[in-house]
């Protein structure tokens, strides 16, 4: 027997690809009467460490201040694109969005951490690579995110026709 879907990862990486993979999310939403959980991944910097200097400490302050304000940033621009993308979604933003996260780590983890702790039914990734080769192809968090879940993935390719869907756009 096929398992009911009733919660949905939407993973996005904030390019037009992803943007357009939103409308399949929203459409298996509609169909299935289940809820969007949004997640954007923030790869986490690389610094210089100097153990023990209260200098590095205080850097160290700044830079989680200043990736608290980007992190939010982030999260009121997919709110923002969420609440312009309901015409086109056919539905209220709040009526299939549960929950918009974004989180500071490796993506592959973090879209496997929230599918199991927000327990998804599905994951659902945009990809914009193309070419011959499977992680060209299908992108390399795409693969990642394949290799090491139970989880139904639906990967939703660009479409080889211009598109108008665009973050920046909606």
């Amino acid at each position: 027997m096929i398992p009911e879907i009733k919660k949905l990862l939407y993973a996005t990486d904030l390019s037009k690809n992803s943007a357009y993979a939103f409308f399949y999310a929203a459409d298996m939403a509609k169909r299935h009467d289940a809820r969007i959980v949004i997640l954007h991944s923030v790869e986490p910097g690389h610094s210089l460490s100097y153990a023990g200097s209260m200098v590095e400490g205080l850097a160290q302050s700044a830079r989680r201040e200043e990736h608290e304000k980007d992190l939010e940033e982030i999260k009121k621009g997919l709110e923002d694109f969420c609440k312009k993308a309901e015409p086109q979604a056919g539905h209220a933003c709040v009526e299939l969005v549960s929950k918009i996260l974004v989180l500071l780590g490796h993506p592959v983890e973090e879209i496997l951490k929230v599918a199991d702790e927000e327990s998804c039914d599905a994951i659902i990734l945009g990809t914009h690579g193309k070419g011959f080769l499977r992680q060209t192809f299908l992108g390399s968090v795409a693969v990642k995110v394949l290799e090491r879940t139970r989880k139904p993935v639906f990967i939703i390719p660009l479409p080889s026709e211009k598109t108008t869907i665009d973050w920046d756009k909606i």
